[in-house]
């Protein structure tokens, strides 16, 4: 059942009798219906209050209302110098207000202008720390990555310089041993000597005993027959100890030939120790020398 007017009416007395609002909602908890319908007839009673509340008016007199003009028109030129002068004061405050409005907008923008220059600058530097950073952070890769391989290069040349000082402690062990070798050879080379010269000595002595042994045979050959036998014989025997001396001779001098080759071999190895040390000592004093300033950056 559709609300009608006078109930939405009667619902807004009551609303306003009892100290309340008369509101849309209010109305439509009395009334039920909607919105559309309770939103005009509200409406209407609102402007029904209003006129049942204006007080009423009547005319002044026209000598009254004759002198309210006159007062009315000083009244009014007053309030219009008043209000000229307050304009002009307003509009000088209002200009000067500009003014240093238009004065701040403009150092507002020449601050933008700093500042967003400034930034520019901060993050052109920026940029520039950033590479910077980066630049030194390779750099230390790459010094880091050098110092590495300077060290290993240092702990490998320590370590060769350990063999070489190693390997020339055996060549001088094997040049100590092939001096020791080659004074064996030399009194081995002495002793083969002095048996030669014994041997010569001796077969020096075996020749005069024959050309003695000889001579007297010549001598006895004609006196006695048997002698000359003996003597034929004692030559014989003494030919067969020159013979004999001749073959200790000649042992003795190739003995003394092997001793004369075995010193040379012994002195030849000797030189080859000798050279093959030498080599190894350049090669060391470098090593050393390289490993000296390695040993110091560590």
């Amino acid at each position: 059942m559709a609300v009608t007017k006078e109930q939405i009416f009667s619902a807004a007395d009551e609303l306003a009798a009892g100290g309340q609002k008369p509101t849309l909602e209010a109305i439509r908890q009395r009334t039920g219906g909607s919105y559309t319908t309770i939103s005009p007839a509200l409406n209407e009673w609102k402007a029904r209050q209003a006129t049942a509340a204006a007080p009423l008016r009547e005319p002044a007199p026209q000598a009254v209302a004759d002198r309210l003009a006159e007062l009315g028109a000083d009244v009014w030129a007053v309030a219009l110098d008043l209000a000229n002068a307050r304009l002009a004061v307003e509009r000088e405050a209002l200009e000067k207000a500009r003014a240093e409005l238009e004065a701040d907008r403009n150092e507002a923008t020449e601050l933008a202008d700093k500042l967003a220059g400034d930034v520019e600058a901060l993050q052109s530097r920026l940029a520039s720390i950033e590479a910077a950073e980066a630049a030194a952070r390779g750099e230390a890769d790459e010094l880091r990555g050098q110092l590495a391989a300077a060290q290993e290069q240092a702990h490998t040349a320590e370590a060769r310089a350990q063999e070489i000082e190693r390997r020339a402690g055996e060549l001088r062990t094997e040049l100590d041993r092939a001096h020791q070798d080659a004074d064996q050879a030399r009194g081995a080379l002495a002793e083969q000597q002095k048996a030669s010269q014994a041997a010569a000595a001796q077969l020096d002595q075996v020749r005069g005993e024959l050309v003695k042994a000889q001579a007297k045979a010549e001598a006895d050959q004609e006196a006695h027959q048997e002698q000359r036998k003996t003597a034929a014989a004692e030559a014989h025997r003494m030919a067969e100890r020159l013979t004999a001396a001749q073959g200790e001779r000649d042992q003795a001098r190739q003995d003394a030939s092997a001793a004369r080759e075995e010193a040379a071999r012994l002195a030849g190895q000797l030189t080859a120790h000798q050279e093959q040390n030498a080599a190894l000592l350049a090669r060391i004093q470098p090593a050393a020398d390289q490993d000296k300033p390695a040993k110091g950056r560590k």
